[in-house]
C-alpha cells in the first residue's frame, strides 16, 4: 500500500505523520515540492515483457508527463530477486544523493521506498503500482528497493544520457528504517 511517513531527521523512532491517503500524500508532498500522482497501472504484463512492451503499454501517461514535465526520454527498470547483483544494485541507491534533474518513476508493478531529507525531516515514501514520483533537482534523498526487490518502473530523464547520482556524505539514511514486508509499516 501506497504509504507517506514523516519523521524529524533527528528521530526515525515517533513519525509525526503517517497516511495512506493518496490526496492527503500529495497535498502534504506538494508542500515541499514533490509531485506525488496516482494513475492507473492495471496492464497487465507477462514476466516476459521487455522495456518496449512496458514502454508500448503506458505510452499515452508517458506522453503526457514527457509534454508537461518536458522529459525527452524514459526507460524502464525492473528488478526481481533473479536481477544480476541485485544485493549491490540495492546497495547503490540506499546512500543520500541528490541529481543535477528531476527524477520521475511511475511504478508499474511492485514497490520501493523513496526517503526525501527536506527541511530538517524524512518524508518516507512508500511507492507502489499507480503511483508517480517526481523529486526535484538538487533534492537529497535515498532510495530503498528491499531486501527482497520486485519492481517495475518507467524512469523519465530530461536529458538523452540521463542523470547520475552525487552522494552528500550525509550518513542519515543509515539511521531510519529499511523497506520490506515487515518495515513497510512498521518503523
Amino acid at each position: 500500500m501506497s504509504d507517506l511517513t514523516v519523521y524529524l531527521e533527528s528521530d526515525a523512532r515517533r513519525p509525526e505523520l503517517r497516511t495512506a491517503d493518496p490526496a492527503l500524500m500529495a497535498a502534504h508532498l506538494a508542500h515541499i515540492g514533490i509531485l506525488f500522482e496516482r494513475w492507473n497501472a492495471d496492464t497487465p504484463l507477462p514476466a516476459s515483457a521487455d522495456a518496449n512492451a512496458v514502454l508500448d503499454a503506458y505510452a499515452v501517461p508517458i506522453g503526457r508527463l514527457k509534454d508537461a514535465r518536458r522529459f525527452c526520454t524514459a526507460d524502464v527498470v525492473r528488478v526481481t530477486l533473479q536481477t544480476e547483483g541485485v544485493a549491490s544494485l540495492r546497495a547503490k541507491f540506499l546512500n543520500e544523493h541528490t541529481h543535477d534533474e528531476d527524477e520521475a518513476r511511475f511504478f508499474v508493478e511492485g514497490a520501493g521506498a523513496f526517503y526525501i531529507h527536506l527541511d530538517n525531516r524524512v518524508f518516507r515514501v512508500v511507492c507502489e503500482a499507480g503511483d508517480l514520483l517526481s523529486i526535484p533537482a538538487g533534492t537529497p534523498h535515498w532510495f530503498d528497493m528491499g531486501a527482497t526487490p520486485c519492481f517495475t518502473t518507467i524512469r523519465f530523464f530530461g536529458r538523452p544520457d540521463g542523470w547520475s547520482a552525487t552522494p552528500t556524505g550525509d550518513t542519515i539514511a543509515a539511521r531510519f528504517p529499511f523497506f520490506g514486508p515487515d518495515t513497510a509499516q512498521a518503523a
